[in-house]
């Protein structure tokens, strides 16, 4: 029989058995790589159970554990973020992105670890024994089983919800409610500069942009890229949108940081027609 303590097709040296002397550095390394192996598939292993034991634990994760933990996925997977920032007005890809691209070189070995650790913290009595479920409800996809999805509203609970997510949501009541308790203002917004207007526009909501309008909201405000209501509304190509922020004064002649018109930042000929209209009209008020 072989002697466990050496490794396969090893030979034994002419004095009784006893290894050769060049031989032991060899058997330390090998045993020593062979730990690290099993140490690394134990990790992945258990990532691979923590990932597909999210999918249960959507519904209490907050916005910021769910960004944590699509980077840490995203850098197992893929290594360091490799893909350019999405455009501003993917405002969900490009947290997603700033996330992963935040982490730098950071290992997969960390990246797993960091990752289990939340899961744990979500599910203190999780039991990476327990046989994970298999077919429709383990469909995993972009970012781990249902993270996928991360940002979408569904998965936000009622009480991490701001007032933007509400205007996302197209949630009118609630946010009429806001304005008429003056608990918010009309014109508030974002880290990034997007009012309660811009986000209405992004999202096609025309009859919530119509309250909001109702209840004055600055028309021509700017994002911190310079983008207006009009900027967003035209990219999405919401034609109807369109029509109204210029019916209702939106200035068309206004320009962003790149020095972009509203007309130029889409790819729709009826939008673009209808901008050009409102602008050589401007310019002929002007001119006249």
């Amino acid at each position: 029989m072989a002697s466990p303590f050496l490794p396969t097709g090893a030979t034994t040296g002419d004095s009784g058995g006893e290894l050769s002397s060049g031989d032991d550095s060899g058997d330390v390394g090998e045993s020593f790589q062979s730990a690290e192996t099993e140490t690394s598939r134990n990790l992945t292993e258990l990532f691979e159970k923590a990932a597909a034991h999210l999918q249960g634990l959507i519904q209490v994760a907050s916005r910021e554990q769910l960004l944590y933990l699509y980077a840490r996925y995203k850098q197992v997977k893929v290594g360091n973020c490799n893909t350019p920032k999405p455009s501003f007005f993917d405002f969900e890809g490009k947290q997603k992105w700033e996330a992963w691209k935040a982490l730098g070189d950071s290992s997969p070995s960390q990246a797993m670890q960091e990752y289990i650790a939340v899961v744990k913290k979500l599910d203190p009595g999780w039991n990476p024994q327990t046989p994970v479920k298999k077919g429709k409800e383990a469909n995993a996809g972009f970012g781990g089983p249902v993270v996928s999805s991360l940002y979408h509203e569904e998965i936000i609970r009622e009480e991490d919800k701001n007032i933007f997510d509400y205007c996302r949501e197209n949630n009118i009541d609630h946010i009429t409610k806001a304005i008429k308790s003056k608990h918010v203002d009309v014109n508030m917004k974002d880290e990034e500069g997007r009012a309660l207007l811009h986000w209405a526009c992004d999202r096609g909501h025309k009859e919530l942009v119509t309250v909001l309008l109702q209840y004055r909201a600055d028309i021509n405000c700017q994002d911190n890229e310079g983008q207006t209501a009009l900027h967003y509304a035209s990219a999405c190509e919401f034609l109807d949108i369109v029509e109204l922020l210029l019916q209702s004064g939106a200035d068309p002649t206004l320009r962003d940081q790149d020095g972009c018109l509203p007309e130029e930042v889409t790819d729709c000929k009826a939008v673009s027609l209808v901008l050009q209209q409102h602008t050589a009209s401007k310019a002929t008020v002007y001119s006249a």
